[in-house]
């Protein structure tokens, strides 16, 4: 089938096993429209995260608290009462969900399912090894929210055994069920699983909850009595929990995951068999019927919820579930038509996925998944894979990711809080997990490939609002990323006729079509050779030094390596400021993003969200000591480059790249300006000059370089650019039919470079460890990962997919373009930097040994 039927809606029906179970009888578009216009063209793939409100939602509980006045709970007037018996009624309706009552369960609220994790590890009657009696056991399934996990750190303070138990072990104890003698109820042992697996979307059995309780599955051989914790925080969100049938002794879930809103609310559900033998040793507000604070005396209330809900309620909070439980019966006919809704979905994404494959057969998404049986009661509306190349190697999550945001796709990567499942599917080792954290991968970050093999994955999840068009744009992103990627042919582009002067004699001087980055294994034309420092250099800064070093820089035509331009960025993610000559400081250069935008939130604006930001023209006069900003339509305002920051009234803290700076306003008439010409709310601040932040030098390795001082700059002080690597990234868009080819400068600026050099090969900045221009020295610390800002004319605002997707496609999934440095030394500051000053490098170590291997 080609690839353009499996995208349509026609294709679609086919799958379905009754046309009825998408779309709530015809609604959902028109749902989608009324109660999410807030998402646009965006694609949300991640409801196993958080579902998305609808809108209505927040309308109806605002009106409610509008016309009604809501005192604590634990005060005794009408007010107070208004809430206490509301609050009454949710919990009626949480159980009424669950197809029980007040007879079986009992609700207490928490501050989401983690903590009534917790609760339940603090309070269940463990009897710990030190007893005469035998102890208690604390089983789990590896596949596990870290949540259920770190339950294992309080049994281990009670001296009580955790034992992880694998999917497989549980399938085989099943098969093998028997009924155990010699039951012992004076001992309590403690079985967790989920319903539903929040990485694989597996679901498992809800008949292992009486067998096990019955001991029909005996986990392990000891004496005592099993109680089931299930966590339900997945499940319930499309799925059907009747606990009338199944039974677990705890259930805990979490509100955002069904609604939206609220966030920060969960319930525990306990079971009335166990509810009596749970300990309670803490009591705060509300808890305690009687106390006394000069005497060791406590008397616990009656009732389980009472014991258990510590302090008052986030009773607003819980008055808004009437309104989601209302609402969501209301919009979709109630969680058995949102289970078939999604269910559609999820089935035909991964049917048309498994069929996917390159030109030379090769599947191109790897599924996780514990089945092929994709039927409703064994899978709920989760897909977790990994995207393949063409030779079946791994494209990492973090670099597919990127590529998702392009088409405005948002889902999900890395283990997801689930490192037993993670383990399981991508086939990790106990020591693999800690040699990738000595690697330096640690949980939640982008790190997603080391040395060649996942660190996680990507996770898809689909919602109640979710609709086929939500699957069709996340497949033909797939599609057109990875599967309909042209190959590098011979076929004859006219790129010549696009080409300056200069850039002619670049291509004619590089003799071939370069398809690939300099590597050990590169070309004559790449290896290192004359022109090239391959001694250690002095780090001194010497002025002399330089100048005798200076036709070292000279290439095999007898063009130097020079700087060619410089950039300076005073309001981070505005547009640059070129200037032929700047001071160079301890920072970097001098008023090099000194400044940055936020929001009412106080949150760095980046032109990830507001790519409007790059029409934003900030100019630095330094003979009127004032900046400049302009843009179209405004009249320019002027910021004077005094600092202000003594102006202890207009202090502050925002964050920039994880770290906290101190930083200061610079006042309402620029925060007008930009509030006017952006159309929201936001302000200028500027970083206070009694602030010291340091780059992460240390961290990284660079031990002999002393603590380089930041500016509001993300990793590093300048960011290097090679105009030969740009045009090289330039000629492979048009040789791959992505695009004409572009002017050269304007790429050059959507990399958003300090400084600019004129090399003549493609690349050779990687290989470099250290850099002099003139008299200065810097400490190159890194390459820089690229995000979507590549993607943004800086000239116009607007988006195009096709550098980012070329810089991925060249260099095997990395999106690597441009070198980080540090200043290394100077004899005193400020010093001046020019442009057409020479450029000298030193290379690394291993690019040494690689040259010299080669002339061998």
């Amino acid at each position: 089938m080609a690839l353009e039927e499996l995208l349509c809606y026609d294709h679609f029906k086919k799958l379905l096993a009754n046309p009825s179970d998408y779309g709530y009888g015809g609604t959902i578009n028109e749902m989608r429209r009324k109660e999410f216009s807030r998402i646009e063209d965006m694609t949300y793939l991640d409801h196993v995260g958080t579902t998305l409100f609808p809108q209505s939602l927040l309308e109806q509980f605002m009106s409610d608290l509008s016309r009604n006045v809501y005192g604590n709970p634990h005060s005794q007037n009408i007010c107070s009462r208004l809430t206490h018996d509301t609050i009454e009624h949710v919990r009626y309706r949480i159980l009424q969900q669950f197809n029980t009552t007040a007879d079986h369960y009992n609700v207490i609220f928490t501050s989401g399912s983690t903590d009534g994790l917790k609760l339940v590890a603090e309070a269940f009657p463990w009897t710990s090894a030190h007893s005469e009696e035998c102890s208690s056991s604390f089983c789990f399934l590896t596949d596990n929210h870290t949540s259920v996990i770190g339950m294992r750190g309080v049994t281990k303070l009670l001296n009580v055994s955790s034992i992880p138990v694998t999917p497989e072990e549980l399938v085989l104890l099943e098969s093998q069920a028997s009924v155990a003698e010699n039951q012992n109820h004076g001992v309590s042992h403690l079985f967790c699983y989920p319903a539903l697996s929040n990485f694989s979307g597996t679901k498992y059995p809800l008949t292992w909850i009486e067998k096990i309780q019955s001991r029909k599955m005996l986990l392990l051989n000891k004496p005592g009595r099993w109680f089931v914790l299930l966590d339900a925080a997945s499940y319930v969100s499309t799925s059907p929990l009747d606990l009338s049938m199944y039974q677990p002794d705890f259930v805990t879930i979490s509100f955002y995951k069904i609604f939206g809103f609220p966030t920060g609310l969960g319930a525990l559900l306990i079971s009335n068999r166990i509810g009596h033998l749970l300990r309670k040793h803490y009591f705060g507000g509300g808890t305690a019927a009687a106390y006394l604070s000069g005497e060791d005396f406590y008397i616990p209330r009656g009732s389980i919820v009472e014991r258990f809900e510590d302090g008052t309620v986030s009773f607003l909070d819980i008055i808004a579930l009437k309104h989601g439980f209302d609402l969501l019966e209301k919009l979709t006919g109630g969680i058995k038509n949102i289970r078939n809704h999604t269910h559609t979905l999820a089935n035909y994404t991964y049917s048309v996925l498994s069929a996917l494959c390159y030109a030379n057969g090769q599947h191109a998404i790897h599924i996780y998944s514990d089945t092929e049986v994709r039927t409703l009661d064994v899978q709920g509306p989760v897909i977790n894979f990994n995207v393949l190349d063409e030779n079946g190697a791994i494209i990492g999550y973090s670099q597919v990711d990127k590529m998702a945001s392009l088409y405005n796709i948002h889902f999900r990567t890395g283990c997801f809080c689930n490192a037993g499942a993670c383990q399981r599917h991508l086939g990790m080792s106990n020591a693999d997990i800690k040699n990738n954290l000595q690697a330096g991968h640690v949980c939640g970050d982008d790190i997603d490939l080391i040395d060649g093999r996942p660190t996680g994955s990507i996770r898809i999840s689909f919602g109640f609002m979710s609709t086929f068009e939500d699957a069709r744009v996340f497949l033909k992103f797939i599609i057109d990323s990875f599967i309909k990627q042209p190959s590098l042919s011979t076929t004859e582009i006219n790129v010549k006729s696009a080409l300056t002067d200069n850039e002619l004699s670049q291509l004619e001087y590089s003799a071939r079509p370069i398809v690939n980055f300099p590597n050990k294994n590169a070309t004559e034309d790449a290896k290192p050779q004359d022109g090239y420092i391959t001694t250690n250099v002095s780090t001194t800064g010497d002025v002399c030094l330089c100048k005798t070093r200076e036709m070292l820089s000279l290439e095999k035509n007898g063009k130097k390596i020079t700087l060619s331009h410089i950039y300076l960025y005073p309001i981070k993610s505005c547009a640059s400021f070129q200037v032929s000559q700047w001071p160079v400081v301890e920072q970097g250069l001098l008023f090099d993003r000194n400044w940055m935008i936020v929001n009412e939130n106080g949150v760095c604006l980046s032109q990830k969200q507001e790519p409007n930001l790059c029409l934003i023209c900030p100019s630095i006069d330094l003979n009127r000591n004032t900046m400049i900003i302009e843009a179209k339509g405004m009249t320019a305002i002027e910021i004077p480059l005094k600092d202000d920051s003594k102006l202890t009234t207009r202090l502050c803290q925002n964050k920039v790249c994880g770290d906290r700076v101190n930083t200061y306003d610079c006042g309402e008439k620029v925060t007008e300006w930009l509030s006017h010409f952006l159309k929201r709310k936001c302000k200028l601040i500027r970083q206070s000059s009694s602030f010291n932040r340091y780059a992460h030098t240390k961290r990284k390795g660079f031990s002999d370089v002393p603590l380089a001082s930041l500016s509001l700059v993300n990793e590093a002080q300048y960011l290097l650019v090679n105009r030969a690597s740009v045009f090289h990234l330039n000629q492979q868009m048009a040789l791959r039919g992505e695009t004409e080819m572009k002017s050269t400068e304007e790429l050059i600026k959507r990399f958003r470079a300090n400084l600019i050099i004129d090399g003549s090969i493609p690349f050779e900045e990687e290989e470099w460890a250290d850099v002099f221009i003139g008299c200065l020295h810097f400490k190159v610390s890194g390459k820089c990962t690229r995000c979507q800002i590549i993607c943004i004319d800086q000239q116009t605002g607007e988006k195009s997919k096709e550098l980012f997707q070329t810089l991925s496609f060249c260099k095997d999934g990395k999106t690597t373009f441009g070198m980080y440095l540090l200043n290394s030394s100077c004899s005193s500051y400020p010093a001046l930097l020019e442009t057409g000053s020479p450029l000298l490098f030193a290379l690394k170590e291993e690019a040494k040994t690689a040259g010299q291997s080669e002339e061998l």
